[in-house]
Formats: C-alpha cells, sequence, structure tokens
C-alpha cells in the first residue's frame, strides 16, 4: 500500500510512518525542512516537501494515494479538507489525530473528576473555544465517510515511551522530567489529583496500522490503555531521578515556566477516556508497561 502521511517527523507521525515502513508499505512524508527530508529518506519514508497550507499539493498527495494519516495538527481544518477532497469518492482510508484535551477540564490539579468519555458513546467536547473547533473538526473528519472516504479518527490521550521516528519526546512526561533535571525537584500542579489516560508509543502505532486495514468507515477511536494520576506520575519520575519528593505549584506559579495555557490544559487537567472499540473491533491487545512503570524502569535521565 502507498500511503501520504503528515506530520512525518514528528513524534506520532514519525512512529506511525516507521510501524509502516516495518509492515512493508510504501510510505510518503510531508516535510518542510530538507535537512530532515534527507534523514526521513534513510529511515525509509520518501520526503515531500511542503506544509499544511499547500492545500494543492495535498490534496493531490491524497488522491495518488492508497491511504493518508493526517498526524501533523489536530486542529488544521484547510489541511484536512484538502486531503478529504482528494479521497473524496474512492473508498480509500483517511486517518486523523485527534486528542483527549478536548474533553479535559480546569481541575488545576485539585481534584479528580468522575466524567469518564467512553468511544461507545457520544464526545461532549469541554466548553473551551479549542476545544469546541476540534471536536467539530472530528465531526467532520466521520462525516466524509457518507462522501465515499474510509474516514477514521484516532483521538490519543498522553503518549509516552520514545518515539520510532525522528523526534523522539512526547510532551507531558519528558517536559516535567525536564524541568525536574534542571531545578531538582519535580513539580506537578496543584496536589496532582487530575487524572490522564494514556497509551505506549508503540501500542499507538500498531492500532493505526491496524486502523488503516480493518476500520470501518466513520470509526472514532479514544487510543488509551490505562490512566494515572499526576501525583502518581510526579513519584514515579523522582524514583526515576533519584530525587526526594514533588513539590506542588499553583498554575500562576508554573505559568513563567512553561508558558500561560499548558499548566492548566497539559498538566493540570482530567482527561479520563476509555476504548473498548479498539479492541472490540480490531482486536487491538497493548502490551507495553504502564505509565509508572515505564517511569521507573525506562524514562530517559539525560
Amino acid at each position: 500500500m502507498q500511503i501520504f502521511i503528515t506530520g512525518a517527523t514528528g513524534y506520532i507521525g514519525g512512529s506511525v510512518a516507521e510501524r509502516l515502513v516495518r509492515g512493508g508499505h510504501s510510505v510518503r512524508g510531508l516535510v518542510r525542512d530538507t535537512t530532515k527530508a534527507s534523514a526521513l529518506r534513510l529511515r525509509g519514508v520518501e520526503p515531500v516537501l511542503g506544509s499544511l497550507d499547500d492545500t494543492g499539493l495535498l490534496r493531490d498527495e491524497a488522491a495518488r494515494s492508497d491511504a493518508v494519516v493526517n498526524a501533523a495538527n489536530s486542529d488544521h481544518r484547510e489541511s484536512v479538507e484538502a486531503m478529504l477532497t482528494g479521497l473524496a469518492g474512492s473508498g480509500k482510508p483517511f486517518l486523523h489525530t485527534s486528542g483527549t484535551g478536548k474533553v479535559g477540564d480546569d481541575a488545576c490539579g485539585e481534584f479528580l473528576s468522575d466524567r469518564v468519555f467512553n468511544d461507545d458513546l457520544a464526545v461532549d467536547p469541554g466548553p473551551h473555544p479549542f476545544a469546541q473547533a476540534r471536536h467539530a473538526l472530528d465531526m467532520r473528519v466521520l462525516q466524509a465517510a457518507a462522501s465515499g472516504v474510509r474516514s477514521v479518527v484516532l483521538c490519543n490521550p498522553l503518549i509516552y515511551g520514545v518515539g520510532l521516528g525522528l523526534h523522539a519526546e512526547s510532551i507531558q512526561v519528558p517536559m516535567l522530567a525536564k524541568q525536574a533535571l534542571e531545578s531538582g525537584v519535580v513539580r506537578v500542579i496543584g496536589h496532582g489529583l487530575n487524572h490522564w489516560s494514556n497509551v505506549h508509543v508503540d501500542d499507538m502505532a500498531n492500532l493505526y496500522s491496524l486502523a488503516l486495514s480493518s476500520a470501518p468507515a466513520g470509526a472514532f477511536y479514544f487510543v488509551e490503555n490505562g490512566e494515572a494520576s499526576f501525583a502518581e506520575i510526579g513519584a514515579a519520575i523522582a524514583l526515576r531521578l533519584g530525587l526526594n519528593s514533588v513539590q506542588f505549584w499553583s498554575v500562576e506559579d508554573a505559568t513563567p515556566h512553561w508558558g500561560e495555557r499548558f499548566p492548566r490544559s497539559g498538566l493540570g487537567s482530567n482527561s479520563r477516556v476509555r476504548g473498548p472499540r479498539a479492541r472490540r473491533e480490531l482486536g487491538w491487545a497493548p502490551r507495553s508497561p504502564s505509565l509508572t512503570e515505564w517511569i521507573k524502569t525506562e524514562l530517559p535521565t539525560a
């Protein structure tokens, strides 16, 4: 199968591209940087120079491919529309990467929410405009099934593990670990009582491969395999790095270090989901260690 993938140099897209190349597929990857293009080629991915704003290029690449994986940006509507146009009426698969931040709350690390979202049920996004826009784009992708596209949304939670492609690090855990290495203190938002569902990057990449071959048109999957509180995550990082304790930070104290939005949405919110559909429909069977076990035994320390 010839597959076009956006985000081929990123953490998610690079890992998926690597898995597809190993599976014997021919993969073309969107890339802006010529240096990274050369590195991609060495990994067996044929680089396509361009950006998400090159809608004509994206439409044509989608039309010439057997399948498309969008792993570059969960919120870039124009690029998604262009690729769906290229695939319209073909029956070919289009996998769109979303994220469970769209169901996040404003806990600021101070409570565990009892709201757990199941991909067998309709998903109610959070009130923030970005969550509403992301949810609307997810729905647009699913609706493309009516236009002859085997469209699928894979909604990722916190992802951990060393990436398989050019970009090795995910976001949340490496940011916490980096701050701890620099300061000598592990810090979490609030009291770290909030929970995020999570998945190992290997298991995530396996699900993308399964979805390409077998997912029905209009399918929505939460890509999850457990959950943990940020207090538990912080304690595991402290153990791995040989530090004595976890310090609790308010959103206001964390903002100068991590920016205005990320402490609240990426580290202080609850984002709890369950994904039975992928296990039931595709036979997905995650095999990697839990997030906290991976941190304790495998988290890079330099």
